[in-house]
């Protein structure tokens, strides 16, 4: 399954409702030698020029499956008309400048996608760097969504951002009809996960509402998975 064209926008602590946002992304390979180039290019201009109304991100691919080439992605998330007004600018020279100077310092591109948040908890206004990300293949879609609400509604602990959606185009031959994101503040939180986050009777609870939340999706097949580190925001 290649997977290399995905790399999806997702978590990106924002204030917007999840069903308002809709996302673009580019997936590329940088050897470790350029990595601090290509940051300082991307930073120098989007510090000055981002999209009105559109957040900017930049990500590390750090963990990730054998057939996942992408190093690095860029990923723009906002309404609809903030993303769709990005792409209707026209000619920009400034742009031009820099996607030719970028392209210098990367090896090879490894895909793009576009596609939609669907849900997202969790306090929006913390960042959330060291993101678990899932791609996952659900059975029934609308029961999916409807049990993935009803559960983190009532179980998300703090400091856990979670978040649902999907991709529309990009997809890759690999098949995936969800992904989710459980972003943390740092390492050790990501390697606990968010059980360590909660304990006692807030701990058990939420291990009984997740039994019961796995036995009502309806059927999910976990298909790939992986974590990004979140380099530069603007």
């Amino acid at each position: 399954m290649k997977k290399a064209v995905f790399v999806f926008a997702l978590l990106l602590s924002f204030a917007l409702s999840a069903q308002d946002n809709y996302y673009t992304t580019y997936s590329f390979v940088v050897e470790p030698h350029n990595e601090s180039t290509v940051y300082k290019l991307v930073d120098d201009y989007y510090s000055k020029n981002k999209p009105e109304g559109v957040y900017v991100r930049l990500f590390e691919n750090h963990f990730k499956a054998e057939d996942m080439k992408a190093t690095h992605s860029i990923v723009f998330l906002g309404t609809q008309e903030a993303v769709g007004n990005m792409y209707a600018g026209g000619g920009n020279v400034n742009f031009d400048l820099f996607i030719t100077k970028l392209n210098q310092y990367i090896k090879d591109g490894a895909g793009s996608a576009m596609g939609k948040h669907i849900a997202i908890y969790g306090d929006t206004n913390t960042r959330y760097p060291f993101q678990r990300y899932y791609l996952l293949d659900a059975a029934d879609t609308d029961k999916f969504d409807a049990e993935f609400n009803k559960f983190h509604s009532k179980h998300n602990p703090p400091g856990m951002l979670v978040n649902m959606g999907n991709t529309i185009v990009g997809q890759g031959t690999g098949h995936y009809n969800r992904w989710v994101i459980a972003a943390f503040k740092d390492m050790n939180s990501a390697m606990g996960g968010a059980n360590q986050l909660v304990s006692g009777a807030a701990l058990t609870a939420r291990q009984k509402a997740w039994d019961a939340y796995m036995a009502a999706h309806g059927g999910v097949e976990v298909v790939g998975s992986g974590m990004r580190i979140l380099l530069g925001a603007w």
